[in-house]
């Protein structure tokens, strides 16, 4: 059944931590994998999950220093290989989990780039924010889906952005072959995708267990921000005049547990039982955008965490779900 885009009210807020979401969740027993999952939002679930005793695995690109990462957490979570932009080596890592019979509970897709400067393309002639944000973890799904049917009762969740609303997906021009390239018209393309991913994956996977979700984790300086000057970031207002992180949940200013905080929700929640295809914000389902959806990095108003009506429209989800099968060469089975 399709989950209605509607807030539930249940208690939760932008003010609610990663530690309030948890509280109570047994997770023994159960196996997370969480892209990205060794800095900033990312390293904030997997830890949240590990201490609420799951086995959590963290897929890197830079092993070493994944290891590094985390091992200042106190460690506890095991990295391995894969890189989000090599499709043999996602299909390695993939292979690696299915064959070991393992049944896998929890996957969150949460590594991503941002404002990529100038167009980048991957070895298949892709725009790099669309192949990492969403293409990479596309053929990362699919090729887990026999370890995730296994866990007859899976979530996936995708780690979105408010910034789907600086672009829907440009269907005749996907990979800025005729267009001009825009950072960040190239960022919200991948954001919205992945929110529609989330839709379909939803629909395909629900009658093997599979629900799916894609969220908004609030206004947050990570490592994602690299490309952004300090002076950029302080006119955006995630930074102070000092240099240092707004944290202003009422603002959707956050900090990393406040942030990571939806993360945890859509992934355990009992709260979401028998539910998914949804967009996420502030540890609850976030409601849809009435009027005008088009966002500008100076005129955005933080406090609104509402997600655009195309970035939810199941025809759309569709649609893109046949192109990036047609993009990397793999369908749901």
């Amino acid at each position: 059944m399709t989950t209605p885009q509607i807030p539930l009210g249940l208690g939760f807020s932008a003010h609610t931590t990663t530690l309030d979401v948890i509280a109570g969740i047994d997770l023994v027993g159960k196996l997370a994998i969480v892209t990205g999952g060794y800095a900033g939002l990312g390293l904030e679930a997997a830890r949240t999950l590990a201490e609420a005793g799951a086995r959590v695995i963290v897929p890197a690109r830079d092993v070493e220093r994944a290891r590094r990462a985390i091992s200042e957490i106190g460690g506890g979570i095991e990295v391995r290989p894969m890189d989000l932009n090599d499709p043999a080596s996602i299909d390695s890592f993939a292979r690696g989990i299915v064959s070991s019979g393992l049944s896998l509970h929890i996957l969150i897709n949460s590594a991503g780039i941002m404002a990529v400067p100038e167009l980048t393309r991957d070895a298949r002639g892709n725009e790099m924010q669309f192949s990492t944000n969403h293409l990479g973890h596309f053929q990362l799904v699919l090729r887990l889906l026999p370890a995730l049917k296994r866990a007859a009762g899976a979530r996936v969740v995708s780690v979105s952005s408010m910034g789907h609303r600086f672009s829907d997906i440009v269907w005749d021009d996907i990979n800025f072959a005729t267009r001009p390239y825009d950072p960040w018209s190239a960022y919200g393309q991948s954001k919205t995708a992945n929110i529609l991913f989330a839709v379909e994956l939803d629909r395909l996977g629900r009658d093997h267990g599979i629900r799916a979700f894609s969220l908004h984790p609030g206004g947050i300086v990570t490592g994602l921000a690299k490309h952004l000057p300090t002076e950029r970031l302080k006119e955006m207002g995630n930074l102070d005049a000092d240099g240092e992180p707004v944290i202003d949940p009422d603002r959707d200013m956050k900090s990393l547990p406040q942030g990571g905080a939806t993360h945890i929700w859509c992934a355990v929640s009992p709260q979401l039982e028998g539910m998914g295809g949804v967009f996420c914000a502030n540890s609850d389902i976030a409601a849809i955008e009435q009027g005008e959806t088009a966002l500008t990095l100076e005129g955005r108003d933080r406090r609104t965490s509402h997600v655009a009506a195309y970035a939810i429209d199941p025809d759309s989800a569709r649609r893109l779900w046949t192109i990036s099968e047609t993009m990397t060469g793999i369908a749901f089975e």
